[in-house]
C-alpha cells in the first residue's frame, strides 16, 4: 500500500509531463480499478481484505483526478486518505485482537457494545473516507 501511494505521489509530481493519450488511458484504467475493487470488496468477508480493496478503490479515485488534470485534489485526497486509513487499520487491529484474532466479518459481532470508543473511531474514519 505504501509503495502504491508513493507511485501516486510520483504521478502527481510529474503530472505536467503527461500527454493526453496517457491521461485518457489512466482515466479508463482508474474507472476499471474503482469499479472492480469496489465490487470485489462487496463479496469479501475478511476485514483486512475489505480495507485493502477500499484502498485500491480510493487509489483509482486519485488517478482519475490526475487524469482530469486536478493534481491538487488528488494530493489532498492522498493525504486525507493516509491519515484516516491508518486510523482505520489501527481500529481494525484492535477489533481483530479482541475478537481472538478472528478477521471474518461474519463472526465479529456486537463490537459496538464491547468496544464503543473503537467503534466510534472506526465509523468516523470510514465516514471520512466516504466523503463526510
Amino acid at each position: 500500500s505504501t509503495l502504491v501511494t508513493a507511485g501516486v505521489y510520483l504521478l502527481i509530481r510529474f503530472n505536467n509531463l503527461m500527454e493526453s493519450n496517457i491521461l485518457f488511458l489512466m482515466m479508463i484504467l482508474s474507472i476499471l480499478t474503482m469499479f472492480l475493487s469496489g465490487l470485489g470488496a462487496n463479496f469479501e468477508f475478511d476485514l483486512k481484505k475489505i480495507i485493502a480493496l477500499s484502498t485500491l478503490s480510493q487509489l483509482g479515485v486519485m488517478i482519475f483526478c490526475l487524469s482530469m488534470k486536478l493534481p491538487e485534489i488528488s494530493f489532498f485526497h492522498l493525504s486525507t486518505h493516509a491519515m484516516f486509513k491508518s486510523m482505520l487499520f489501527m481500529c481494525s487491529g484492535v477489533i481483530i485482537h479482541n475478537m481472538l484474532n478472528n478477521q471474518d466479518m461474519r463472526f465479529i459481532s456486537m463490537v459496538m457494545y464491547k468496544m464503543p470508543l473503537i467503534s466510534l473511531l472506526f465509523n468516523c474514519s470510514s465516514m471520512s473516507l466516504c466523503g463526510f
